[in-house]
């Protein structure tokens, strides 16, 4: 978009260029510094005159008047087409008559972009072909690929105009090979292009991986115990699901109280020989088999339960020990406590024998050595 020039001549009318997408509305303004009373018109690309100061000429409703001043003539078009873009003329009926151009650039709004290719599953390791289409842009629209928020590199776009209007088709086609991690993975394609805000159009599809399964063993519980009924589960994760189970012992056979039932392993009652390493093996088909491992130790019940019996027994010492400390130093804080006491009773005594009044005796209880000092030196 252009600025309005302002011209030497104060009468000669300014105009400024607009860029508009298709639907959208779009303001045509002409202005002149100064007035001579002289009436402003605007005209179309097929210099049919539109409007002549406030008068309406041409019947259209899409067309309407914004502005209109002696200095100033804008109107408005709606809706606005792709067969509107051109030049319109702004003309002052002057002597001589100025004129000035404003180019209308109508933009095509791209339509959403349709993916194809990725209705098949396609096995893990395969590549696959997406194609992306987009039509009715003006100018051509770019169409960029996305895996995630990954930019994708795809081939180089190809254009095509539409017969019999001025707009183009986009097609762009991106090549993946694939991976486990893929399955149900969205694919995007977006439209860049400026009559659009970034994001504004686009679509996505979710990739289809066949792989074969990817298998754990889980147990009925974590500690099982010698002469319990047991379970282990095989589950197989895979596109498709796994459909064939296969147990085994591994260095060994299956125990004789031991069923097998599909993706289960069922035993009747745990037993030491149980003990070992088991595999399930899961197919479903594609590629090859899906293999887990699980280990089993059977616990002895009655060893469990001695191990918690002393375990009890040495939480119970530990208490005891701690309360038996505790038992002795309450007997020593009291017996210093009865000691202290004793020895203020005694200096105390001693203050009130040799006290010939009550309130000497106080003042030898305070200062009981001194005053025993004393008496020793008057015997010497």
């Amino acid at each position: 978009m252009s600025e309005l020039k302002v011209p030497d001549d104060p009468l000669q009318p300014t105009t400024k260029d607009e860029t508009v997408s298709v639907g959208g509305t779009v303001t045509l303004t002409c202005q002149v510094e100064e007035s001579d009373n002289s009436s402003l018109q605007w005209s179309n690309t097929a210099q049919q005159t539109l409007y002549f100061g406030e008068k309406r000429a041409l019947r259209d409703n899409r067309i309407q008047l914004h502005r209109s001043t002696s200095t100033e003539l804008s109107i408005t078009i709606s809706e606005v087409q792709l067969a509107d873009e051109g030049e319109y003329t702004c003309s002052i009926f002057t002597m001589p008559v100025r004129t000035a151009r404003a180019s209308v650039t109508v933009l095509g709004v791209p339509s959403k972009p349709q993916i194809s290719g990725s209705e098949a599953a396609v096995p893990e390791g395969g590549e696959v072909t997406l194609t992306c289409t987009s039509s009715g842009s003006k100018p051509p629209a770019q169409l960029h690929w996305y895996r995630g928020t990954e930019r994708l590199e795809a081939r180089q776009d190809v254009v095509e105009s539409t017969p019999g209007e001025p707009t183009y088709s986009v097609r762009s086609e991106v090549t993946l090979t694939v991976s486990r991690a893929d399955d149900n993975e969205l694919v995007t394609c977006a439209v860049v292009h400026p009559s659009l805000a970034l994001g504004d159009k686009r679509s996505s599809q979710a990739l289809h991986v066949l792989y074969s399964p990817d298998v754990k063993i889980f147990p009925q519980s974590d500690l099982p115990k010698e002469g319990e009924r047991f379970r282990l589960t095989c589950e197989g994760s895979g596109n498709p699901e796994p459909t064939t189970f296969s147990w085994q012992k591994k260095d060994g056979e299956l125990g004789p109280l031991v069923k097998i039932d599909g993706a289960y392993l069922y035993f009747d009652m745990l037993n030491k020989s149980d003990n070992g390493v088991y595999l399930c093996q899961a197919g479903n088909g594609i590629g090859s088999l899906g293999q887990g491992e699980y280990t089993l130790l059977v616990q002895d019940p009655t060893a469990m339960a001695a191990g918690t019996g002393v375990d009890h027994a040495v939480i119970g010492g530990v208490v005891a020990v701690i309360v038996f400390i505790l038992l002795c130093l309450l007997i020593v804080l009291g017996r210093y406590l009865i000691r202290h006491k004793g020895t203020y009773l005694t200096h105390e005594a001693k203050g009130s024998d040799d006290a010939p009044d009550a309130d000497t005796a106080i003042i030898n209880a305070e200062g009981g050595t001194s005053g025993a000092e004393d008496k020793k030196e008057y015997f010497i």
